[in-house]
């Protein structure tokens, strides 16, 4: 079987480079053509002899899955559908801000969260992507971008699937998108999101400068095991415990989203329940009013219901948004993504 080097962060490229019997630079030369360059082959390395590139193309592959759609939203937004090897499909979406351009990435074939809102989880688990098939996503995006004069300047693992649940390959994407010799993007502008699978969040915090965020969406255990079935597992009085301890570098913040859902999470008395819980935890608190998708029942909330839940969070001294829409009309924001699958 050919060996991949696509989604090998750096020390992996030169451990096999030097069991090869060459020198370790050559890990970085090739890290820099994947993640910086966007090589799609090994022909094009010109600063490798033709010998090598043979060698290479001889017992190495570079993973590329197709991307099949490019579906542009009215605001700017992105989503791309990408067919992978085995014939199951993933979407991630690029989202233009002033100032940076996100990617949202996926890390899973469907879901096995089962969060009522959201309709990866209401497809299911299919399987844990391959870091090659998660940094793809990035490569795509990056390449699209450059040749728009244009850089990727945030990730966030936001996408189908829970991250931590694929916590090795998710892992080992990190290290290319924080080294140097892969994307050099400071921790900041890496996000995980969670729906609060509480070890792991523990450990790769610890491990990597990240950002961390939390999916809560109540705040009171019935409600939230209701909504979230991990909640069972890992029910509030341990996520909150775990956010307290996660390491903030430099001041930040652990980002918290809550979908607000009409007549379910969304009163005033949800919202001191949400001040409550949180109390002095350093956080930032994204109000997501619900994305309509084919899956779910719930309904979005008025905008002066959600911008009265706002109000209280503040009033309450935290800090506060509610999230505007991007991609609603391609099926591209939060919680819409299914690639195309049906439950």
């Amino acid at each position: 079987m050919p060996v991949e080097l696509k989604g090998m962060p750096i020390g992996e490229l030169e451990s096999f480079f030097s069991a090869e019997g060459k020198e370790r630079f050559r890990a970085r030369q090739m890290s820099r053509w994947l993640y910086q360059r966007f090589a799609d082959d090994f022909s094009g390395m010109t600063d490798l002899s033709k010998p090598f590139r043979d060698q290479l193309s001889a017992g190495c592959t570079l993973t590329a899955p197709a991307c099949e759609l490019v579906d542009g939203s009215s605001d700017g937004t992105e989503k791309y559908l990408f067919r992978l090897q085995d014939g199951e499909s993933v979407e991630s979406v690029m989202i233009p801000e002033e100032g940076r351009t996100t990617l949202c990435v996926s890390s899973q074939v469907g879901c096995a969260m089962r969060c009522g809102f959201c309709a990866t989880g209401a497809i299911g688990f299919k399987r844990n992507m391959t870091a090659a098939e998660i940094v793809n996503q990035v490569v795509f995006a990056g390449k699209r971008l450059k040749a728009r004069d244009q850089l990727l300047t945030n990730i966030v693992f936001m996408g189908m699937g829970e991250p931590l649940e694929n916590y090795d390959e998710v892992s080992r994407v990190i290290e290319i998108l924080l080294s140097v010799y892969g994307f050099h993007l400071a921790g900041k502008r890496v996000t995980v999101s969670t729906a609060g699978v509480v070890p792991r969040m523990l450990s790769l915090s610890e491990r990597f400068p990240v950002s961390i965020a939390v999916s809560l969406n109540a705040a009171r255990d019935d409600l939230r095991s209701e909504l979230m079935p991990i909640n069972r597992k890992y029910p509030l009085k341990e996520l909150v415990g775990a956010m307290r301890e996660i390491p903030l570098h430099r001041g930040r913040k652990v980002t918290v989203e809550y979908v607000l859902l009409q007549g379910v999470n969304d009163s005033l008395a949800d919202a001191r329940d949400v001040a409550r819980l949180l109390k002095g935890i350093p956080v930032k608190i994204n109000l997501i009013p619900f994305n309509a998708h084919e899956f779910g029942d719930f309904v979005s909330p008025p905008r002066s219901v959600a911008d009265a839940f706002r109000d209280v969070l503040i009033d309450a001294g935290m800090l506060a948004i509610t999230r505007g829409r991007r991609g609603n009309d391609i099926s591209a924001a939060c919680g819409q993504l299914s690639a195309g699958q049906k439950a």
